[in-house]
């Protein structure tokens, strides 16, 4: 899929005539990036760690930007408004899609697994999408069929967005992030870390901070498991593979267990950059849409 172009600020509907962006889309980016202080946990110095705190994007994540952008496609191909954005979503981009395209006028369709926090569904509501919910054993997966499945069947109603194949996601990246990222650090950053979902978040900051500094390591972090519980992220090997993923980007990768994930990243063995690095982390939101699982999660343990 090739990406249209609409100039930011602008969009432009079937009938050719372009009108301003609503206010909102022009928020999206520039989130400021949080040093962390040095762990007592390491024996040894640590790298600086920077954190790039995409929870201040308007709908509270990093999936913003690559809907802005993919909404920015749809309607400079004369798709939308005219017809529903479709898509699949963990729940973060579908907020995003919902937020975005209620301020815009579009209607949105997602797909949304049923086990997703209520927080999210929450969110999908008060924005007015259209949620579709999916069997939770099959994840993210199952979304994507469902999506698949609606957009064959109703061509004339829905505009399939399809964020893990669509090139608009990992170059809303490319564009924004890794530019911002590069300046916010003076050109010193050397370490890249994200996880890994649509991979769009990865694969479009990765490439362009190689362009501007080949040394710089790209680090990706995945669930160790396919039943693995850590929202919006994917085991590879056994998931339906997003087609902008190019694991020649990837120098390394951190494969992570949902209870043991703070031990694997504090444990004294672990491999780690040099004391000299300037390691910057993709915080992809704050953590505030699954307090309701983490309650329950609490609650099971208790009984």
């Amino acid at each position: 899929m090739s990406t249209a172009t609409v100039n930011d600020g602008e969009r432009r509907g079937k009938t050719g005539k372009v009108s301003p962006e609503p206010a909102l889309w022009g928020l999206v980016g520039n989130t400021p990036l949080i040093p962390l202080d040095a762990s007592p946990v390491f024996p040894r110095p640590s790298p600086s760690l920077l954190l790039k705190a995409e929870w201040l994007n308007p709908g509270g994540s990093v999936k913003d930007r690559a809907a802005l952008f993919i909404l920015r496609d749809g309607i400079a191909r004369g798709e939308l408004p005219d017809k529903r954005l479709l898509d699949a979503s963990s729940g973060n981009t579908a907020i995003a899609y919902a937020m975005l395209g209620a301020a815009a006028g579009i209607g949105v369709t997602v797909c949304v697994p049923r086990n997703a926090s209520a927080e999210r569904q929450a969110l999908l509501d008060a924005y007015g999408a259209e949620v579709v919910l999916t069997d939770p054993l099959e994840g993210s997966d199952g979304a994507i069929r469902e999506a698949r499945r609606l957009a064959a069947r109703r061509p004339d109603r829905f505009w399939y967005a399809d964020q893990y194949n669509h090139p608009a996601n990992p170059r809303a990246h490319y564009v924004t992030t890794a530019e911002e990222l590069w300046r916010q650090t003076g050109g010193r950053i050397t370490h890249l870390v994200a996880g890994l979902g649509t991979t769009g978040t990865l694969m479009g900051t990765g490439r362009r901070l190689k362009e501007l500094n080949a040394r710089i390591e790209v680090v990706a972090v995945q669930p160790d498991g396919p039943f693995h519980g850590l929202e919006g992220l994917k085991h590879l090997d056994t998931a339906i593979v997003p087609g902008i993923y190019d694991p020649e980007l990837v120098d390394w990768t951190e494969f992570v267990a949902t209870v043991a994930a703070e031990r694997i990243l504090t444990a004294r063995d672990r491999p780690r950059p040099p004391a000299t690095a300037l390691v910057v982390v993709i915080a992809p939101d704050s953590g505030a849409r699954y307090l309701s699982e983490y309650r329950r999660l609490r609650e099971e343990d208790a009984s």
